[in-house]
């Protein structure tokens, strides 16, 4: 089907602005992204992600929380930021679509609602339109950050295990992580702190392990030229 292209009484082209959520959470040591399964054409049957058009009396930040609100609790989001803008002129088969894109990050208990479900990320998923990019874009952004800044927060519970904690920067990073390495440098940074608690006994007994919760649980850079590289063999 041929894309209508819509214009102006002085020729300007008129295109629709969309916003769209990458909305990520760590599950067993896993990156997934809420979406929803299209209902109608184009892409009928495959996962989208949320979002859809701005109205004329909305920001683009109260629009992609309009889209999320109904497919998750919003006031589980615990970051939130503007992604890219996608204008490729082909990426909507039927009209010229502008698509500006936002990752937000939520808790590994944050449950899906409505028509959403958690999609685990690989790169091979088919997804409708141009959205795989998109989730591509949002763990490469993710990856970068989560080395100099304190965003892991908004993956971690409120309360974790150092075992927890791991697995939430392996979800992020994309490589094993060294735990010890790892909390030493969380440590060293002040961005983690014993809370005094032990975690409830499993069927394997022993002493439960101590949690731990992040110093604080809004957006900061803590160590600007830092980068978390896998452990090598043999320099541990």
């Amino acid at each position: 089907m041929p894309r209508t292209i819509y214009r102006d009484q002085r020729g300007v082209a008129k295109f629709r602005h969309e916003v769209l959520a990458v909305v990520l959470r760590v599950s067993q040591a896993d990156l997934e992204v809420l979406v929803t399964d299209r209902s109608r054409e184009p892409f009928t049957g495959m996962p989208a992600l949320p979002g859809g058009p701005l109205e004329v009396d909305e920001t683009m930040e109260q629009a992609v929380l309009r889209y999320e609100d109904g497919l998750l609790d919003v006031s589980r989001l615990g970051h939130q930021e503007q992604l890219s803008t996608r204008s490729e002129p082909g990426r909507d088969p039927f009209e010229r679509t502008v698509a500006t894109t936002y990752l937000g990050l939520v808790a590994p208990d944050t449950e899906a609602e409505g028509k959403a479900r958690w999609l685990p990320v690989r790169p091979s998923t088919p997804m409708a339109f141009d959205h795989a990019q998109a989730v591509t874009e949002a763990v490469v952004r993710l990856r970068g950050k989560i080395s100099y800044t304190n965003i892991a927060y908004a993956l971690a519970p409120a309360e974790f295990t150092l075992a927890q904690l791991r697995d939430v920067y392996q979800a992020g990073l994309g490589h094993d992580v060294d735990v010890t390495n790892l909390s030493r440098v969380l440590r060293r940074r002040g961005q983690i702190a014993k809370t005094g608690h032990r975690e409830e006994s499993g069927l394997r007994g022993g002493r439960p392990p101590a949690t731990w919760t992040f110093t604080r649980h809004d957006y900061e850079v803590t160590d600007p030229f830092a980068v978390l590289r896998p452990t090598l063999r043999g320099h541990q």
